[in-house]
């Protein structure tokens, strides 16, 4: 039942995302050029505030991308220095002998550290951000 059809990207560049408003209608050339006016000057005022807030989706998602690397670090970091404590080796060492486990045991390096970690009477450990 459609029969006509008006479509304008919103302008967002620099963002990963793209969109589009979309007007469909049952009657056949139903959008004339003030319709289409109307659309494109609507979409160019609401692009703005959509490229914002794709701004800040992405931005919250590199913070919480780059908060859960620190916290894997954390664990990583401990339990390479409790494989040199333990065994009077380097950092390299102690590095490899995770990596090592963490490939025999197809798990990930976090969980192979967290285990090392807990074995040691560790208990959980927690990154400080203050």
């Amino acid at each position: 039942g459609i029969r006509a059809v008006l479509a304008v990207p919103f302008e967002l560049p620099g963002a990963d995302a793209r969109a589009g408003l979309n007007l469909y209608s049952e009657k056949p050339n139903v959008f004339d050029a003030a319709a289409v006016d109307r659309a494109v000057n609507y979409v160019r005022q609401a692009s703005k505030g959509l490229r914002l807030a794709v701004m800040l989706a992405q931005r919250n998602e590199n913070a919480a991308n780059l908060r859960r690397a620190m916290e894997s670090r954390t664990i990583i970091d401990t339990a390479v220095g409790i494989i040199i404590a333990q065994n009077r080796c380097t950092q390299e060492d102690a590095i490899n002998l995770i990596k090592s486990a963490s490939s025999t045991r197809n798990l990930k390096l976090r969980d192979v550290a967290a285990a090392i970690v807990e074995s040691a009477g560790g208990g959980n450990v927690t990154t400080h951000f203050e």
